[in-house]
């Protein structure tokens, strides 16, 4: 709902008194439009004939402003309220809740006994300030009676905690704080790098961009032969707008070949992505369809495999593209002819965009990230060093590359990072393509991104475990040795998950309770605040969002420390791979374009599939039921979405919020409230809640 004050018919009426307001309310924000009017008689006339218009407009000012504050009042308690029933229904009541897990890790044991220390110390520093046990230097008493034994034991913690814990705790403290510069010194690093790129306008040109061919008799053989592949695993949700994308790259038919690399378990969804191929075959794409009875090796076993194709020695260069990736149809006519006359570029890679950034917080947090992902890190290793890790889809590789670094390998959850180390150590090259763009989608749920985020934390240990020998014994120059071990791998694949949880998730709570070891402000404040203004800067219409973008990223590393120390130490959960669940969004763009062919998907694929095909994909399964596509009447009701408990996030929740509690004894205000906003926030996780914050 909108309402307008307008004062046009005022100033009509009155003469020139004071200064017009335009104001236009919008329910909940308003913005005002001051507009300076002339006066006929100078300041003096102005200063006493509008006294009463200016008295009228400030009333209407105030009010405006006041109402603003009323909305933001009401909606802090409203996010209180929903905030306070979750706690109710899932925490207490347990309503609505899916099977919890029954593993407890070692970790949350760590922080549920740490959270115990806590609550326990919390009600002694508490008792203590109420019976005024305070001591600048704690001494041992000279001597004790019966009443004088918890005096004693309260006098002999401090003795110990001044001490003996107190130097400990400082040192570790000292230790993370220069990793925590270390690593900011590399975020300023890259994000200068960044400025200098668009400044200078940096960005990969093609030696030789033409694609146009001499041969009269066949124009299209200056167009490369290239191979694509679509590998998917039960992903019944995007299968056929993936497919219909590449399905319509502007490419020539006789040199494109695409690979539909199907790992499904799921019968049904088999039988529809192989209609889907059929029916685009029917039209004249040359499109294949691949399906592995035995999923050994995941993704990298799947794409190893069609490699070894006898007709795949026929072309040179193989995009690779996720189950949910819609290219633009210029896609190869941008990233395939980089490739001309630079024999030494193996990969090209492009950025990604995402079609469901707005849908809730979650999503908006990831853009925030994989934006400062691409537009910092991938764009500044790619100009200056011409390596960075492959991200798996939406890239071009050459054949030739691939087979002289080892082909696809099983021995990680990141295929795509083990191959680019590989590669690189050969000496082969990588361009990142800023500007190419393709779409994709974001999980929307904190359970996929959860599971997504552990295997891309816990691979690149895997990783360096099983590289770190073969780049020290590598040709290439020491500084590239240098570079990928120690910033590529250490510092921001070990070191950042490191410190994030130890310096803001258990250090921090910990000072509070040992007083004597302090972490300065700076640390808590002052730097994680810059270092997250530079992380939205890449994204700049999410600044909206850069405190809970803040407080998200210190709640996620308990994910990214587990999984980091999984991988290192090769833990069970460390081979895990889990299909990101995806929900088969797709912009108006594209739905325009893949809705004329296949609006009406039942019908195509009963035609694409003949009965005697039915029936033999059904004799493959006896206990499967006939696969009659459903009508949309028939359609049943989606289940109800039944959300999770996560016992570490939930466990450090009130952990900070207990340091919080304590911290009032000590008058420390920034720790209070950073202490207070980081256990809501990780309430908000551990209950399930994020997901479901809709913008």
């Amino acid at each position: 709902m909108t309402a307008k004050f307008d004062f046009v018919d005022w100033w009509s009426k009155e003469k020139h008194r004071g200064t017009p307001v335009v104001v236009k309310m919008e329910n909940p924000n308003y913005s005002l439009l001051e507009i300076e009017s002339p006066t006929k008689s100078g300041f003096e006339d102005h200063q006493n004939k509008g006294k009463q218009g200016n008295a009228k407009q400030l009333t209407w000012v105030l009010l405006l402003k006041a109402h603003k504050a009323a909305g933001c009042v009401a909606w802090l308690a409203s996010g209180v309220m929903l905030l306070l029933a979750a706690i109710k229904k899932r925490l207490i009541l347990g309503q609505g809740l899916a099977q919890p897990d029954k593993s407890k890790g070692k970790l949350f044991k760590a922080i549920a006994a740490f959270l115990m220390f806590a609550i326990l110390m919390l009600c002694v520093e508490v008792g203590a300030h109420a019976l005024g046990w305070h001591f600048t230097t704690p001494h041992w008493p000279s001597s004790t009676g019966i009443r004088d034994i918890p005096h004693a034991v309260y006098v002999g913690w401090m003795y110990t905690r001044a001490h003996y814990v107190a130097p400990a705790l400082q040192t570790l403290t000292n230790f993370c704080i220069w990793l925590f510069l270390i690593q900011s010194v590399d975020r300023i690093v890259l994000f200068f790098g960044c400025v200098y790129i668009k400044w200078k306008n940096i960005k990969p040109v093609p030696v030789n961009p033409s694609l146009e061919s001499d041969d009269a008799e066949n124009p299209d053989s200056g167009h490369p032969m290239v191979l694509i592949q679509i590998p998917m695993c039960n992903e019944r949700e995007v299968y056929e707008q993936s497919i219909g994308a590449v399905c319509q790259l502007d490419w020539p038919k006789s040199r494109i070949l695409i690979q539909v690399l199907d790992d499904s378990s799921e019968v049904e969804t088999r039988f529809l992505i192989k209609g889907e191929v059929n029916k685009w075959h029917q039209k004249g794409v040359n499109i294949v369809y691949r399906h592995r009875v035995d999923r050994t090796g995941y993704k990298a076993g799947n794409m190893k495999s069609a490699m070894q194709c006898e007709y795949v020695k026929n072309y040179e260069f193989v995009a690779i593209f996720d189950a949910d990736f819609q290219p633009k149809p210029d896609f190869l006519k941008r990233t395939v002819p980089h490739f001309r006359d630079n024999p030494e570029l193996a990969l090209v890679q492009a950025r990604w965009s995402f079609v469901n950034k707005d849908e809730n917080l979650l999503t908006r947090l990831q853009n925030i990230n994989l934006s400062f992902h691409f537009e910092v890190e991938q764009q500044v290793n790619g100009a200056f060093i011409n390596f960075f890790g492959f991200n798996g889809t939406a890239g071009v590789w050459r054949i030739k590359a691939l087979e002289e670094s080892g082909g696809w390998l099983e021995r990680t959850t990141v295929e795509d990072m083990d191959i680019a180390v590989r590669a690189h150590l050969q000496g082969w090259k990588f361009i990142f393509l800023n500007d190419v763009r393709c779409l994709c989608e974001l999980p929307e749920s904190y359970e996929a991104y959860r599971k997504q985020q552990h295997r891309w934390h816990s691979g690149p240990m895997q990783l360096f475990r099983l590289s770190l020998p073969d780049i020290i014994r590598s040709k290439i120059s020491w500084m590239k040795k240098a570079n990928m071990i120690f910033l590529f791998f250490l510092l921001r694949k070990l070191i950042l998950p490191f410190y994030s949880f130890t310096l803001f998730c258990i250090i921090l709570p910990m000072t509070m309770f040992v007083p004597e070891a302090t972490l300065p402000i700076w640390v808590v404040c002052y730097i994680p605040a810059l270092m997250s203004i530079l992380n939205v800067l890449p994204s700049p219409k999410s600044f909206p969002f850069l405190v809970p973008y803040l407080l998200f990223e210190n709640t996620m590393s308990v994910t990214k420390f587990n999984a980091m120390i999984s991988g290192l130490f090769q833990l069970s959960s460390s081979h895990e791979w889990v299909v990101t669940k995806k929900t088969g969004r797709a912009s108006e763009g594209d739905s325009l374009v893949v809705g004329k062919e296949v609006a009406n998907p039942n019908p195509a694929l009963e035609k694409a599939m003949s009965e005697s095909d039915l029936d033999a994909f059904k004799s493959n399964d006896a206990k499967l039921k006939p696969l009659l596509l459903p009508s949309v009447s028939d359609e049943p009701e989606p289940a109800k979405k039944k959300n999770r408990l996560y016992r570490k996030e939930l466990a450090l929740a009130f952990l900070l919020l207990t340091a919080s509690a304590r911290s009032l004894l000590t008058a420390q205000g920034v720790h209070f409230y950073f202490l207070l906003f980081q256990g809501i926030s990780f309430l908000v996780v551990g209950l399930d809640l994020i997901g479901e914050q809709v913008s």
